[in-house]
């Protein structure tokens, strides 16, 4: 959490200097500011770093896709961050795979916060994949790939390497 918010403030051109912690088993990120209570939740600091760098397009521009992007977001939060077995990440590539289907980004054509934190979110998960699985999860390779070499989103983190080119042919 507090490290993909940091990922998203460098992103969004904002200072850094923002102090986050975590709270509870869950390990729920927290922005302490100076005014106030502290703000709790990747969805809701993260929409709060959108707003403070003046980037609200980012949260969708109609009522439509501003509640595709908020329904990503808790997507992300309670399936993403809340599957921890090999069958719910199949489940999430699985959901993924077919709403990408027809979609360049998670909330249609706009890039939007959504894809941010979910491309932050399964960094570590298409990693791992092999190349069987990227093919199986075409739709969700496609976009990760588009996502990644988005100017400023990768960062530190690492390229993950998709294979332009069939190698074998399903012919026999």
């Amino acid at each position: 959490g507090a490290e993909e918010l940091e990922l998203l403030e460098r992103l969004l051109g904002l200072p850094a200097g923002n102090k986050y912690g975590v709270q509870g088993e869950r390990k729920v990120p927290v922005l302490q500011t100076n005014n106030g209570p502290g703000l709790t939740g990747l969805m809701t600091i993260a929409a709060h770093l959108v707003r403070q760098a003046r980037k609200d397009q980012l949260l969708g521009s109609t009522a439509e896709e501003k509640a595709v992007v908020q329904q990503w977001l808790e997507y992300r939060v309670t399936r993403v961050n809340g599957g921890s077995s090999k069958e719910d990440t199949r489940t999430v590539l699985k959901d993924l795979n077919m709403h990408l289907e027809d979609k360049v980004y998670l909330a249609g054509n706009i890039f939007t916060l959504a894809d941010i934190l979910m491309y932050y979110g399964l960094h570590h998960v298409m990693v791992d994949l092999t190349v069987q699985e990227k093919e199986k999860y075409l739709n969700v390779s496609r976009w990760f790939n588009h996502i990644q070499h988005y100017p400023g989103v990768r960062q530190h983190l690492s390229n993950v390497v998709f294979i332009k080119n069939r190698l074998y042919t399903n012919a026999h």
